[in-house]
């Protein structure tokens, strides 16, 4: 997602044929990845998986209340 937010931010300044090819790349990539057919579908499946990952990390991390403090 990063990629490809830098590379549609650098399309916006020069377009050159070497940034739209690797855009290109970037969303194809974006779709295959994702099992989706355009970018904004999976650009936005990629966003709630990044969101579901955190969450669940975020679940995963001891809070301060679990953990034994050392006298």
């Amino acid at each position: 997602m990063k990629q490809y937010e830098k590379l549609h931010a650098r399309l916006s300044e020069r377009s050159s044929a070497e940034t739209q090819r690797h855009f290109a790349d970037t969303c194809y990539t974006l779709c295959v990845s994702t099992g989706t057919r355009t970018v904004e579908a999976a650009l936005t499946f990629a966003a709630g998986q990044l969101d579901a990952d955190l969450a669940e990390v975020a679940y995963a991390l001891p809070t301060v209340s679990s953990l034994q403090l050392a006298n």
